[in-house]
């Protein structure tokens, strides 16, 4: 049981990488997506979320406000958020964005729960909780040098 504590312990930093590798990749992919050029979104994400995406709520049908706006922010974050989460860099933040941004997913599409959604939160909920690990700019920027002090 020690024996296996102990390799426990040594792959958690490979653990924390790779929940930030698999977290990221299909935001960042669909961030891409969204993108006809630098600056320029694909006229496929605004008509997205002008025309198609419907918030389910109550059973109800309600169309995204502000799809405009939505659009770019979504587009934004999913380059952005993914990037920092690979770096290790505000993972814990970049987490709870995510999860908040699944949710958002959810409530536009329902049937995604199983298949998706609950494996992208539970991994932004496990990043929230261990963070980064040492394999990250989080740790070598602020961790390292607080446990250092506190030697």
């Amino acid at each position: 049981m020690k024996a296996m504590i102990a390799m426990t312990k040594r792959l958690a930093p490979l653990t924390q990488l790779a929940l930030r590798f698999a977290l990221a990749t299909p935001f960042y992919r669909s961030g891409l997506n969204k993108w006809e050029s630098f600056g320029h979104l694909s006229d496929t994400t605004e008509y997205l979320f002008r025309e198609e995406f419907r918030l389910h709520l109550f059973g109800q049908l309600v169309p995204y406000p502000m799809p405009g706006v939505f659009a770019w922010v979504s587009a934004i974050v999913e380059i952005l958020l993914p990037i920092l989460l690979v770096l290790g860099l505000g993972t814990r933040w970049a987490a709870l964005a995510l999860l908040a941004m699944t949710a958002m997913i959810q409530i536009t599409v329902p049937d995604g729960w199983a298949n998706f959604h609950l494996a992208w939160a539970a991994m932004a909920l496990a990043l929230m909780t261990y963070g980064a690990g040492p394999l990250s700019l989080d740790y070598w920027l602020f961790e390292r040098r607080s446990a250092a002090r506190n030697c």
